[in-house]
């Protein structure tokens, strides 16, 4: 009888564990779901154009090198 309560004991300490990893896939799944059916601005392609113009604006070109890749990007 008592080798009966011990397999019991194990059969809880297992279950348990399946409990929360089948929880936390759950969670986990319905998070990746919203994030994918959230609107997100950021994930926006940019054209090299617009990336020009960025770093531009940043002052990390000069304008004459702006001026050279914006004529070789508007040639292509």
């Amino acid at each position: 009888m008592m080798d009966h309560m011990e397999n019991f004991g194990w059969g809880m300490g297992f279950g348990g564990l399946f409990m929360l990893l089948f929880w936390g896939l759950i969670i986990l799944g319905i998070a990746v779901l919203i994030k994918s059916l959230w609107p997100n601005n950021n994930t926006q392609q940019k054209t090299a154009l617009e990336i020009l113009q960025a770093r531009y604006a940043r002052g990390e070109i000069d304008r004459e090198e702006y001026l050279q890749k914006k004529t070789d990007l508007e040639s292509k």
